[in-house]
């Protein structure tokens, strides 16, 4: 599954594999927001806090501000007016699109239904991230989606 991270407010894109197994690196909780990772034979300790909707992650002596930005997430706060530039609508999981309910060049409300997309026998509406016109609409019905894919964009 991809997944879009701001470092240190650096935009980031990174696969997450499916296991820990097949990612070279194994994590494990040794007390709350603290963790033991293995990767590459090299051990490290992560701390971890939770800020303003952002994580700090504290790695020996580098200290690391990490924004998630989760496309099935929706919430008044990344919905908010406002929010300036193109924002991507990426699918969380590979799944088949199964209706469109907006076209290129749209109108949307924050938090309004942009796509229905089935994934795992389960029909789930992708929304708007903020309100805004639809800029970009590259999802088609009846097309199979992987997860990440870029759906839709809306400024």
């Amino acid at each position: 599954m991809k997944v879009s991270l701001s470092i240190n407010g650096q935009a980031r894109e990174i696969d997450l594999p499916d296991s820990d197994a097949h990612s070279g690196a194994q994590f494990a909780a040794v007390e709350p927001g603290v963790y033991s990772v293995l990767m590459d034979g090299r051990s490290y300790e992560a701390r971890i806090e939770q800020s303003d909707g952002r994580v700090i992650v504290f790695i020996d002596s580098h200290r690391f501000e990490v924004e998630i930005h989760d496309p099935r997430r929706w919430s008044r706060q990344t919905g908010r007016q406002g929010v300036d530039g193109r924002l991507n609508v990426a699918a969380p999981m590979p799944g088949k699109i199964v209706r469109l309910l907006v076209a290129e060049g749209d109108t949307v409300e924050a938090g309004q239904g942009l796509l229905v997309m089935e994934a795992m026998k389960m029909q789930n509406e992708m929304k708007a991230p903020k309100a805004g016109r639809v800029v970009s609409l590259t999802a088609r019905e009846g097309a199979t989606v992987a997860a990440g894919d870029v759906l839709a964009a809306n400024e």
